[in-house]
C-alpha cells in the first residue's frame, strides 16, 4: 500500500511532461492560426464586396477532396495563401477605386463642357454603377446640331431589349 501511495504522489515522467506541454503549445497555435485563418476570410470577402461585381475573386488552389485535420504547416500555408489573396484583392479594388473616381471626374467634365469631349461614350459600369447605360456627348439635332456646334450629354439605358424566343 505504501507503495502505490508513492508512486501516486511522484511527479510525472519528464518526457511526459514535455509531451503534455508541446501538445497544449500545438493546441494553442492551431487555435491562433485557425483564428487568423477567419479573419483574413473576412477581409477577402469585405474586399471583394466592396467593388463586387467589377473585381474578380483571385484564384484559390484547388481543395483536396476528402476530409482531412491540417498540420501546423498546412495551416501556416493556407494562412499565407489567403494573406497573398487578400493583398491581390485590396490591390485590385484600389485600382478599381482610381478608376472609377477618374471617370467620375470625366464625367463632371463632360457634363460642364460638353463641346470639349466631342463624341466621347462612358459605360456607367466604368463609374462603379450596376447598370448597362452609358453617357453620351453626341450632337444636338443630329448633322444641324453638328454644324452649330450644339453637343449635350445624352444618357442611354444601354440595356438591349428583349426578344422574342
Amino acid at each position: 500500500m505504501v507503495l502505490i501511495d508513492q508512486l501516486s504522489s511522484e511527479k510525472p515522467a519528464p518526457s511526459v511532461a514535455r509531451a503534455q506541454r508541446f501538445a497544449t503549445d500545438e493546441r494553442a497555435a492551431r487555435r491562433t492560426l485557425r483564428a487568423q485563418i477567419a479573419r483574413l476570410e473576412r477581409e477577402l470577402g469585405e474586399a471583394i464586396l466592396a467593388a463586387f461585381p467589377h473585381v474578380a475573386v483571385p484564384d484559390a488552389d484547388p481543395p483536396v477532396r476528402g476530409p482531412r485535420l491540417l498540420g501546423l504547416g498546412d495551416l501556416e500555408r493556407v494562412r499565407d495563401d489567403l494573406a497573398e489573396r487578400v493583398r491581390v484583392a485590396r490591390v485590385a479594388v484600389g485600382e478599381r477605386a482610381g478608376h472609377e473616381a477618374r471617370s467620375r471626374a470625366l464625367l463632371e467634365e463632360m457634363l460642364r463642357e460638353p463641346a470639349r469631349h466631342k463624341w466621347v461614350r462612358l459605360p456607367a459600369a466604368d463609374l462603379g454603377e450596376r447598370s448597362c447605360g452609358a453617357y453620351h456627348v453626341r450632337p444636338r439635332l443630329g448633322v444641324i446640331g453638328m454644324l452649330m456646334g450644339w453637343w449635350h450629354v445624352k444618357v442611354s439605358s444601354g440595356c438591349p431589349s428583349a426578344a422574342p424566343a
